[in-house]
This record gives structure tokens, C-alpha cells and sequence, in this order.
């Protein structure tokens, strides 16, 4: 990460504004599907959609971008639980900007709706590549015990995990 800037970079300060317009749009948007039965509501529905994806896409860019190159120094004479109020902020804005698409992404895909982008393109159904990844886990944790499990599950060192089996049983 890069210090020492007085401002955010151009992208980023980019990036900012266009992901407030849209989570502004979002937030209008949500009102309007909640407050009507009328057919703008589908309409509505197909614009919120592919928009939670946008918002999704350009928060993890935003974020890389935080990553590589930080965010100027918050004032030095600023009160310390101000600036804990800040930097805070600021994680609970990644996490939601993160997490609620995702979670609408879910609840689609568990619902078997297809979340349609702009252009027909399909995403896929996230539901079963989330329990794809934990049956992959449950079975190395359960049936293979080769440690792939553990190295993301406690702190227990890769060397301390005895070797999966080899042999004719071997799974």
C-alpha cells in the first residue's frame, strides 16, 4: 500500500461517486418495488438485479484499489474514537456493498431465479457452488483427513497433519 497521498486517487474518488449514485438508485429503486403491485414493479425488478451485480463488481475493484494504495492519513488532531467511528464506517460500507448483493444472489438462487444482466447474459446459481465448497471441505475435514480442511479452519500447522492414505483404500 502506497502512503503519504493527501486524496484518494482519481479512480478511486471515480469509482466513490459512481457506486453513490448507484446505491442511491438501489435504495429508490427498492422503495418503488415495495410500494407497488403495478407492472413497473417487473420493470423495477429487472433493473435492481443486474444493479446489485454493478454495485458488487465495482466494490471489489474499489476495494483492491483501497488495498493497493490506502486511503489519505485521517487528521492527526482528530479525536480517537472519531476516527475509530471512521475507519469503522468504512468497513461496514465494504461489507455491505459486498454482502448484500450477495445475499440477494443467494436468495435468488435458492429461490431458482435467474439473475439476468444487461444483454441475456445468465449468472450462475450460487447456491449450489456454495454447497459444492462446503461438501469439498466435509469431505476433506470427514473422509480424506488430508489436512486441507484444517488449513483453513484452525491454526494448526500444515506439518503437524498426518499424510492422507495411499494405498488400495486410499479415497
Amino acid at each position: 500500500m502506497i502512503g503519504g497521498h493527501r486524496r484518494f486517487t482519481p479512480l478511486q474518488r471515480l469509482l466513490h461517486w459512481l457506486m453513490a449514485a448507484c446505491i442511491l438508485a438501489m435504495l429508490f429503486i427498492g422503495v418503488g418495488m415495495v410500494s407497488t403491485v403495478m407492472p413497473k414493479y417487473l420493470t423495477l425488478v429487472s433493473i435492481h438485479k443486474p444493479l446489485g451485480i454493478a454495485i458488487l463488481a465495482l466494490a471489489l475493484i474499489r476495494l483492491a484499489l483501497r488495498l493497493r494504495y490506502g486511503a489519505p492519513p485521517l487528521p492527526a488532531d482528530l479525536p480517537g474514537p472519531m476516527k475509530f467511528a471512521a475507519q469503522a464506517s468504512h468497513y461496514a460500507f465494504y461489507v455491505l456493498m459486498i454482502g448484500m448483493p450477495l445475499l440477494g444472489w443467494g436468495m435468488l438462487s435458492a429461490a431458482a431465479y435467474p439473475v439476468v444482466l444487461f444483454g441475456g447474459w445468465h449468472l450462475p446459481a450460487i447456491l449450489p457452488q456454495i454447497l459444492l465448497h462446503v461438501a469439498a471441505a466435509l469431505f476433506h475435514a470427514l473422509v480424506r483427513r488430508d489436512g486441507v480442511f484444517e488449513t483453513m479452519a484452525s491454526a494448526v500447522t500444515y506439518g503437524e497433519i498426518a499424510p492422507a492414505k495411499q494405498g488400495r483404500h486410499a479415497v
